[in-house]
């Protein structure tokens, strides 16, 4: 399943998760007269050389042609396999008995034959860097070859970075888009600041993948900062990306007043399914709801003038709101679907058959579960808690580059299906 969609936009690609698939854009590669001899002056040279080295350069060249080449060929073959059954099924398929079933196979087969076509255009890549790689060397070490060829591998490594994380996703909901809510702790200005930091580091995710996180809902807190945002990730994989990232946000950092004690800003994330089709497909008794529809508050941006709806579910406890929508109605739908959404994925992971096999003992307590510490002092640095993985560029990540941390929550989650 997950191999139907090879990735969200990347420097390479425009395509997206699931619907999307498109082939790495050629790089158009010409021959530059910027030879450096030995005596040459390195001030030309592109900051990416000065860091890398030479042979540094070529290495990962070298790593990233080889990857392809071993990968590739088979992944293609898969893919080509799978197109021809999938083909061969809605050839003996009458489109017109189930519309919405058609439609998603159809989507299906459009999606395999974008794989193919960018798993052939990524081999053909790799015998591009290689050959710009000769020619650079037979030009007395042509840097500006080098960088386009350099460019080119990292096309190719993101690529299969990202076409090895899909085929893991394989839970049941892992191919749904994403509602993500941001809560702030409750007491104190720097908790607000901090999940507004957060929320930015979601969108910028977002922005480096392609697409772009729809606030539907944002409180925000009288001296700076947020109370709570709702962001909605409406491509196909977002929730298999990121549920991950459910859980409790600690910064950590020195105190501003000189105390020995370190300063700690929190702010809680959950990660809701969402269904960019059909609701999901689930029966709650009425009984079991209570639904409120408080006042529009003055400090809603988003939703400002909408009437907006909080729905608890008292077996559970689950309270989900939503003021995004233009009427109650909508609203009450819109919450309704995150609440079924919430029961569902909740079902699945305690290994119960329906909803009323969850007990509020079993309800997953995001202020009680950390999921990353971000560290301002002594040392700048992200340290995931759950995968133990820890990046030392704090402010890389802060920017959105969370790919690392979320491979390792794929890969965290693969290794413990398999260990079942």
């Amino acid at each position: 399943m997950a191999a139907e969609a090879v990735l969200g936009r990347s420097s390479m690609s425009s395509a997206s998760f699931g619907s999307k698939w498109r082939a790495p854009q050629s790089h158009k590669f010409e021959v530059s007269r910027c030879t450096v001899r030995a005596c040459s002056s390195v001030d030309g040279r592109s900051k990416v050389y000065r860091e890398l080295g030479l042979f540094s350069l070529k290495k990962k060249i070298e790593d990233a042609v080889q990857r392809t080449e071993m990968m590739a060929p088979t992944a293609l073959q898969i893919e080509e396999a799978r197109w021809i059954k999938q083909d061969g099924l809605i050839r003996d398929y009458d489109l017109w008995d189930d519309p919405a079933k058609s439609n998603d196979a159809l989507v299906k087969l459009a999606d395999i034959a974008r794989a193919v076509d960018s798993l052939r255009d990524l081999t053909y890549k790799a015998e591009e860097a290689k050959l710009i790689t000769q020619l650079a060397e037979m030009d007395a070490i042509n840097y500006a070859l080098f960088e386009q060829a350099y460019t080119a591998s990292l096309d190719m490594s993101k690529f299969l970075d990202q076409y090895e994380m899909l085929k893991l996703l394989k839970g049941p909901y892992d191919g749904d888009g994403a509602s993500m809510v941001i809560k702030a702790e409750s007491n104190g200005n720097d908790h607000e600041l901090w999940a507004e930091k957060l929320l930015r580091m979601y969108q910028k995710w977002a922005e480096k993948q392609g697409y772009k996180g729809r606030i539907v809902e944002k409180r925000l807190a009288k001296n700076g900062g947020i109370t709570s945002a709702t962001v909605e990730f409406e491509f196909d994989y977002a929730y298999g990306y990121l549920q991950g990232e459910r859980g409790l946000h600690r910064m950590i950092r020195s105190s501003k007043t000189g105390s020995t004690v370190d300063e700690v800003s929190l702010a809680a994330v959950d990660i809701i399914p969402l269904s960019r089709g059909s609701a999901p497909d689930l029966q709650i008794n009425e009984e079991d709801l209570l639904i409120l529809c408080p006042s529009s508050s003055p400090e809603v941006e988003v939703s400002e003038g909408r009437s907006g709806v909080v729905i608890q579910h008292v077996p559970t406890g689950f309270v989900i709101q939503s003021s995004g929508e233009r009427s109650i109605f909508a609203n009450k739908m819109k919450a309704l679907n995150r609440l079924k959404a919430r029961l569902l994925v909740t079902a699945s992971d305690i290994g119960v058959q329906g909803i009323d096999g969850i007990k509020k003992e079993d309800v997953f307590d995001l202020w009680q579960d950390e999921a990353r510490r971000y560290v301002l002092y002594p040392r700048k640095h992200v340290k995931d808690v759950r995968s133990g993985i820890e990046m030392p560029d704090l402010y890389s990540v802060l920017d959105g580059n969370i790919e690392p941390l979320i491979g390792a929550h794929i890969h965290m989650r693969h290794s413990n299906d398999m260990a079942r």
